[in-house]
């Protein structure tokens, strides 16, 4: 019988722990095979970008399990399609589990939603996954998210998947919890601050460290659903349909008339 092939990245590396426990429990489902080709260092906040200055190399790990040398999530897609997929794309790309929430505008920042949108680029159904964490705290319990992208994935494979061409799932989830209910949302409003620290090191130069922001966001103007935080913070899933086209289609007329007023 046809394998059902999943193609999984991150952009946390290839040795993290939420990565690990996402390949371990894909490969639980019945018809599936999993080939992995995840960065070799971590690259988070890397957002969609693609390595043109210095060539790339699959190290082999395990069984169709690669590090891609110095690469980011997009390049790990961009470059298994070309040459590990050549003949036939994967079914599914699946992205994560990352280590922190990728909510709102920090999908434009993630490694992990790019690997996602990679894949709906070259039309393969695509999903992201993020377990929301606290990052004082020293493990991290990935067994919900687990859990969620099982069933998620089961039901591509059995029905199909729920989105049009570049579109893809962008999956959270709340921390410390063993069951939650997945909701539909979309994608917050955050704010950010310029959370830059700097240092001088032992020989009087000047460096900065780029800090974490605090989760804070607020609604947008649509009724019909939760924003994705709204919905962490009231302890769901949250599962937002994320499209590629970034076009403000509200903003064309008024552009034009400011144009027309040269």
């Amino acid at each position: 019988m046809k394998q059902y092939k999943i193609l999984v990245t991150n952009d946390d590396g290839y040795e993290a722990k939420g990565l690990l426990e996402l390949v371990k429990v894909l490969k639980t489902i019945s018809e599936v095979s999993v080939t992995v080709v995840a960065p070799a260092t971590e690259k988070s906040a890397c957002g969609h970008s693609l390595t043109l200055t210095r060539p790339l190399k699959f190290v082999g790990i395990d069984d169709d399990f690669y590090k891609l040398d110095d690469a980011t999530p997009a390049d790990c897609i961009y470059v298994s399609l070309a040459t590990l997929f050549e003949e036939q794309k994967p079914d599914l790309v699946v992205s994560g589990i990352n280590k922190g929430s990728n909510m709102g505008e920090d999908i434009t920042y993630s490694g992990t939603c790019a690997g996602a949108m990679e894949g709906v680029l070259h039309n393969v159904p695509s999903i992201a996954i993020s377990q929301v964490v606290d990052f004082s705290e020293p493990d991290v319990d990935y067994s919900l998210a687990a859990k969620t992208i099982k069933k998620v994935v089961q039901k591509v494979k059995d029905g199909s998947f729920p989105l049009p061409e570049r579109e893809f799932l962008n999956i959270n989830i709340p921390p410390k919890l063993r069951e939650a209910k997945i909701v539909t949302t979309y994608a917050g409003y955050r704010f950010y601050e310029n959370d830059v620290h700097r240092h001088i090191n032992p020989r009087g130069e000047e460096f900065f460290w780029l800090g974490l922001h605090p989760l804070a966001f607020k609604g947008r103007e649509y009724n019909k659903a939760l924003s994705d935080y709204e919905a962490i913070e009231k302890g769901y899933i949250s599962i937002t349909p994320v499209m590629l086209d970034m076009s403000a289609y509200k903003s064309i007329e008024n552009l034009q008339d400011w144009c027309d007023a040269f």
